[in-house]
């Protein structure tokens, strides 16, 4: 049986059509995907490597 995944935009990304991400939770597994090429590959993580990618990409300097 396949899932359909439940996608949303990155809360940073902007409706101009630039770089946009998008992720899917499921359980054991967020997956990421660029917006602009939604049939593309996903990537696939493991929730705490997320988590520590977020927290990380929130202290980093631009």
């Amino acid at each position: 049986m396949s899932t359909e995944l439940a996608w949303f935009k990155s809360s940073y990304s902007g409706n101009e059509g630039g770089e946009c991400v998008e992720i899917a939770e499921t359980p054991g597994v967020v997956h990421v995907r660029d917006s602009k090429d939604k049939g593309g590959p996903p990537l696939a993580f493991e929730p705490a490597a997320w988590q520590a990618f977020v927290e990380f990409a929130a202290t980093a300097e631009v």
